[in-house]
């Protein structure tokens, strides 16, 4: 048996498992556009959740930073409390949830998050890319807490699940084709149902049901379906008021433009 010991913790790892020192006051390192669920409070007193590319600093010191798309839940309770919480979750329902519904909480915090940011935000530029503003958020932590750390593993599905979401998104947006972005979720269908596990399967059905994608299908396509695995795991892992349909006050993903952080394909 291999002893630990011959095995050291190598320093330079953070707790997200990238090489690398966190990105300062922040509890992971912050790279590329990382993706996460951010909890703000709306004038209602619950917590909306909402999927938000956090875009790494070029310098150290630099702030982290993030974009909002269009005149949403997330940039209204932004402008109006100028706070959130940022959590870092690896639970694909939980992500699912917060990027195609509205889901609404008396508590920021998700039961799947690993940790959390209590941040504060300020905006520093807005513009329009065709008929959608945009607002680019300053992100400063106030607070953080690391609730459980994981021996990283790589999965497939997961990350299927993940792009499926930013292809969706951008359907019936002009400046992506919708063959393209069709071909690419039957692959993500297709992937999460090689390599996925019941809860990746479980958000793939949510993503299907709430972006109508399949409909779009011409004839004779007929990427696996993932129906049979919604009812008894959403009902454990929905506990707060989840709402179907419209989110963040405009129409679904497949009548909306891009949501998130990342650049154009």
């Amino acid at each position: 048996m291999t002893n630990p010991s011959d095995h050291p913790v190598d320093p330079s790892i953070d707790g997200s498992g990238a090489h690398g020192d966190a990105t300062p006051d922040w509890p992971i390192a912050v790279r590329g556009v990382t993706e996460s669920v951010v909890a703000t409070l709306g004038p209602n007193e619950r917590w909306n959740m909402a999927a938000l590319g956090l875009h790494a600093p070029d310098q150290v010191g630099d702030p982290v930073t993030a974009r909002t798309w269009g005149r949403t839940r997330t940039w209204r309770n932004f402008n109006e409390r100028e706070s959130g919480v940022i959590q870092f979750t690896t639970d694909p329902v939980e992500f699912v949830d917060a990027a195609v519904t509205i889901r609404e909480a008396d508590t920021p915090v998700l039961p799947g998050a690993d940790a959390w940011v209590e941040i504060d935000v300020e905006a520093v530029g807005s513009g329009e890319q065709g008929d959608t503003p945009w607002v680019d958020w300053e992100l400063t932590p106030v607070d953080s807490t690391v609730r459980r750390q994981r021996v990283p593993t790589i999965n497939r599905g997961f990350g299927a699940v993940i792009d499926a979401t930013v292809a969706a998104s951008r359907l019936d947006v002009d400046a992506y084709p919708t063959d393209v972005l069709l071909d690419r979720l039957v692959y993500f269908a297709e992937t999460v149902e090689k390599c996925g596990g019941d809860d990746e399967r479980t958000a793939f059905a949510t993503l299907d049901t709430e972006t109508g994608w399949r409909d779009r299908l011409s004839a004779g396509r007929s990427p696996p379906q993932f129906d049979q695995w919604v009812d008894s795991r959403l009902a454990e892992s929905r506990p707060s008021r989840w709402i179907r349909g419209k989110r963040d006050g405009r129409p679904s993903p497949r009548h909306s433009t891009r949501r998130w952080g990342c650049h154009p394909w």
